[in-house]
């Protein structure tokens, strides 16, 4: 299976962000990553509703949104609104995480649930049929630009073990410094879908970067 490419587009230069749009349309990348902050769950603020509804209305890809937000059970509506496809929230966010899922689903959307680097796999364990993407944090969210966790690489293995003795069929996707000298590994060791932006944004050819992970096998 070929890896699911999901360039971030918090990396993208906002200046010029239909441009960049544009590039990841014409490009081997298969979904935009748009990662929502709200400056309380995470030490930054990143764009809300306005900005994704922008990307989806050029956007030719789905859009993988996640929520890096308190409360983010108040804004699964708005957000499938503005063109979401996935929704991922933090488990570490809801006190009734199985109730978000549901209500993912009843708006229309696949749900995923992300969980932060110091978080154990095993909390997802009674959620695992009812997911559709598992989000692993593989640096502290908030900011582009961080050094690969390398734990990740046994969060990955654990959770790769859960999904087949559950017979589960969610996707691992890995958010945080993902880059020619880890995808491999990522993918080996069970991995699915990366987010990659600096990597990709911050490439003098940054089709060409897209077109080297999504090689990948």
């Amino acid at each position: 299976m070929k890896p699911i490419i999901a360039p971030s587009v918090l990396s993208a230069d906002f200046a010029n962000l239909q441009r960049d749009v544009t590039m990841i349309n014409e490009s081997q990348a298969d979904w935009f990553h748009v990662d929502i902050m709200d400056g309380v769950f995470v030490p930054n603020i990143s764009f809300g509703l306005p900005v994704c509804a922008a990307i989806n209305k050029h956007a030719k890809k789905p859009l993988d949104v996640h929520l890096m937000i308190v409360q983010p059970e108040k804004y699964i509506e708005a957000f499938k609104d503005a063109g979401a496809a996935y929704i991922s929230v933090h488990a570490e966010a809801c006190t009734h995480l199985h109730r978000v899922i549901q209500q993912i689903h009843a708006a229309g959307c696949k749900a995923g649930v992300a969980i932060n680097p110091h978080t154990p796999v095993n909390v997802l364990e009674n959620v695992l049929n009812d997911i559709d993407l598992v989000c692993v944090m593989s640096v502290n969210p908030g900011f582009g630009g961080q050094q690969f966790i390398t734990r990740t690489y046994e969060k990955i293995k654990q959770l790769d073990k859960m999904r087949e003795e559950a017979k589960a069929n969610f996707l691992i996707e890995i958010d945080g410094g993902v880059s020619d000298k880890n995808a491999k590994q990522l993918l080996d060791l069970g991995a699915n879908v990366l987010v990659a932006g600096n990597f990709v944004f911050n490439s003098k050819d940054p089709q060409a970067t897209i077109a080297s992970l999504k090689s990948l096998e």
